[in-house]
């Protein structure tokens, strides 16, 4: 049976999928979407999040009245622009930041976009389609093994991002070896149109995710000071793993460009073989051909056609040798 994949999917009757208040030992409890406007930390160490569905009716306005987020930051926040970016606004960092839709009937290049703010103390992540990832770092923190802190949350939530990319390159390459073991002649058309496929996944993946890299810099350069060095590291070994998922798109679309071009080659071979031989064939029946309508043209004196003159034997000869002399040319002239 196949495993169910879990996502951020909720019911629709309220913004909030779901809320977590971390401990700060890696754990966490669930809060209430009446409880969040009322939520104080009871201690230095605990931390709110909220991650809400940014399609809900009122959800930017909740953002500007209860959290005290500025309308500008409020719209990017809510607002369909998907484009990876972060930045800094004041004690707070604001970012969107983009998924691969591992939802049934996607395309890996159809991306889903999370956004992200954080004060240090709360941490609000929406977005409009289920996604994965939040729901990956909370089981996390229900297990006991989640982030500690909001700068952990942040990472968290990033390193999952990235980490699904890998996926897609990992079957894209497993999908470019078996073309490559397999017999491309066998249905060449079915070969190019995968093939073509997965070039359009790596161009689609190699676009949407570039400018992430940029979104990273600007976290690990930019971030509040609640943003601690080993938040920065770690953003750091994610910015890392994003280049060499980089490297190894363009690998895999350079791999499927060969492929489809080695595999152009042999059918553009196999089909001048082709020419080549109904050329030959044509050219040794040509003379055949015409030495029989010759003698087929309904004139008199036709050579050999008299009753006991064994015309049709002699023909008969004559065409096989011309045959095999056509042959022997055709053989030195390496035509055959």
């Amino acid at each position: 049976m196949k495993a169910k994949i879990l996502t951020d999917e909720g019911d629709g009757s309220m913004p909030m999928l779901f809320g977590r208040v971390l401990d700060g030992k890696g754990g966490g409890r669930p809060i209430s979407w009446e409880e969040v406007p009322e939520w104080r930390p009871g201690n230095d160490n605990e931390m709110l999040w909220i991650h809400l569905q940014r399609t809900h009716p009122g959800v930017q306005q909740w953002l500007e009245e209860c959290l005290g987020i500025p309308e500008p930051t409020a719209e990017l926040l809510t607002g369909e622009a998907t484009r990876p970016r972060a930045f800094r606004d004041g004690s707070t960092l604001v970012a969107t930041l983009r998924g691969i839709n591992f939802n049934p009937g996607a395309e890996p290049e159809d991306m889903l976009s999370m956004q992200l703010w954080s004060d240090g103390k709360r941490v609000v992540t929406l977005r409009r389609l289920p996604l994965q990832t939040p729901r990956m770092t909370c089981n996390d923190v229900d297990a006991g093994t989640g982030p500690v802190d909001a700068g952990s949350l942040v990472t968290s939530l990033t390193e999952h991002l990235i980490d699904r990319m890998s996926h897609s390159i990992i079957d894209m390459n497993d999908a470019i070896d078996e073309l490559e073991d397999g017999d491309p002649e066998e249905d060449t058309e079915s070969v190019l149109d995968k093939i073509a496929t997965i070039r359009r996944n790596c161009l689609g993946l190699k676009r949407h995710m570039s400018p992430q890299h940029e979104a990273l810099l600007a976290i690990a350069n930019n971030a509040p000071d609640w943003f601690e060095d080993h938040d920065r590291r770690e953003i750091a070994e994610t910015i890392d793993r994003l280049r060499r998922y980089l490297d190894d798109l363009d690998i895999s679309k350079e791999s499927a460009l060969v492929l489809q071009d080695d595999i152009r080659a042999r059918a553009a071979a196999s089909t001048e073989r082709t020419q080549n031989m109904l050329t030959m064939v044509a050219g040794i029946f040509l003379p055949l051909t015409f030495l029989t309508g010759l003698l087929g043209i309904n004139v008199s004196d036709i050579p050999l056609a008299s009753p006991g003159s064994h015309g049709f034997w002699i023909i008969v000869g004559l065409c096989l040798g011309l045959f095999v002399i056509e042959l022997l040319i055709a053989r030195k002239l390496k035509w055959i």
